[in-house]
């Protein structure tokens, strides 16, 4: 269960007054640190107005509170082979919390730059390989 955050870091910049065209949003999981049933989540969102009209960047880190057996195996698959992945229901949820923080304030930015809000459907869903 995510039971807190913080935002450390935010970039916005509008480089044109033209036409918005289309929005894009990156989140990408920097960091995952497990500590017993502490998990330390750093991530980086990313909203990219196309065109080059502009962007948003916010670097923040979430907190997370788990049982052993579910903290355990997110730290496993994390340093599994290298390829910093998270249990898919974990991930989900995960992800569902950093897109309404990057875009709560990412709103908040983006009136600032008298850019369009940076919102995505609410909930994300991360699938396995079919």
């Amino acid at each position: 269960m995510i039971v807190g955050g913080k935002i450390e870091h935010v970039e916005a910049t509008k480089k044109t007054e033209n036409k918005i065209e289309g929005l894009s949003i990156n989140i990408t999981l920097e960091d995952v640190k497990v500590k017993g049933e502490e998990i330390e989540i750093h991530y980086t969102y990313i909203a990219n107005y196309e065109k080059d009209v502009g962007g948003i960047t916010i670097k923040g880190i979430l907190y997370s509170k788990e049982d052993k057996k579910l903290a355990k195996e997110i730290a496993d698959n994390w340093k599994k082979d290298g390829q910093k992945k998270l249990p898919p229901e974990y991930a989900s949820a995960l992800l569902s919390a950093i897109n309404y923080t990057g875009s709560a304030n990412g709103t908040l930015i983006a009136r600032v730059l008298n850019l369009s809000p940076p919102l995505v459907p609410p909930k994300l869903q991360v699938e396995g390989k079919k």
